[in-house]
């Protein structure tokens, strides 16, 4: 069975994540996207931003962030590779899931990150 969660960024081509079986397809997720804008410059709260974002995600898909088994890290700027790195720390505590990183650029000249990424959870350890 496959399972597309509703949209996180106001983009209806884009669920927020799929779910198919045991595993979740997260979509990206960047700071402040509910906002409109980007509410700081730092990555190191972009980062805090999205990590929460995929977080909300995540719990909606009756998983945690303990249950991502890959992440990948797409920034702007890869002088800012280990700030961003550093943000993982806070919200890892049991193990951190396989990164990717690249840089590219982004729709909104404002964004400095993103992450998407796979989680996998047994369907019947859903709540």
């Amino acid at each position: 069975m496959i399972e597309r969660m509703p949209t996180h960024c106001g983009d209806d081509t884009c669920p927020s994540c799929v779910i198919a079986g045991d595993f979740i397809f997260l979509a990206h997720h960047s700071g402040a996207h509910h906002t409109g804008g980007f509410q700081s410059s730092s990555i190191t709260d972009q980062m805090e931003a999205s990590l929460e974002s995929l977080k909300k995600t995540l719990e909606s898909a009756g998983a945690s962030l303990d249950d991502m088994v890959q992440i990948n890290l797409y920034l702007r700027s890869i002088e800012d590779f280990r700030q961003a790195r550093e943000v993982f720390y806070k919200y890892f505590k049991n193990g951190f899931p396989a990164r990717m990183g690249t840089t590219t650029s982004f729709l909104d000249p404002a964004c400095l990150c993103m992450l998407d990424g796979i989680a996998y959870r047994k369907r019947d350890q859903q709540q």
